[in-house]
């Protein structure tokens, strides 16, 4: 099983996604079956580490996103992934309009998916610190609840 998270740039919230599930897979032992990725719909960041506030709010609570690299999302990445979750609207239509018409990759909104109060992981980039960590509170319950339903798929 493969996972892909996608947001805009892959420096904030995309690459958060990817450490936390990461995490929250070897501490349910399922790390070795799912493999878990991030990209961006956008070029402008390819080869960067994650937003160096990312990474600080990130490892205050245990993550490290240190290791991550932005890279964009390509249309093979429809044959490799199995699930594919974007941050917000935007980052899904654009997935949709590159997304193969073959594809069996299956393309949703994570916070739609996993979170029944909003739908979408709002961009902390232009915020404060405290919009870093509001996002690491969406991606943490999210996350929970995807490890749930990664488990019954295998």
């Amino acid at each position: 099983m493969r996972v892909l998270f996608v947001c805009l740039g892959n420096i904030c919230r995309s690459p958060t996604a990817e450490g936390v599930l990461r995490h929250k897979l070897r501490e349910a032992g399922l790390a070795d079956q799912i493999e878990v990725a991030s990209a961006g719909t956008g070029d402008w960041h390819v080869g960067s580490a994650p937003d160096r506030r990312s990474q600080a709010a990130a490892k205050q609570r245990g993550y490290d996103l240190s290791a991550q690299r932005a890279q964009q999302v390509t249309r093979a990445d429809f044959a490799t992934y199995d699930l594919i979750l974007a941050m917000d609207h935007n980052n899904l239509r654009n997935l949709k309009a590159l997304q193969p018409a073959r594809s069996k990759a299956e393309l949703d909104l994570f916070l739609r998916r996993y979170q029944s109060e909003i739908d979408e992981v709002p961009d902390p980039y232009h915020d404060g610190d405290q919009g870093f960590e509001y996002v690491l509170d969406l991606i943490e319950r999210a996350s929970d609840l995807l490890v749930v339903e990664l488990k019954g798929r295998l």
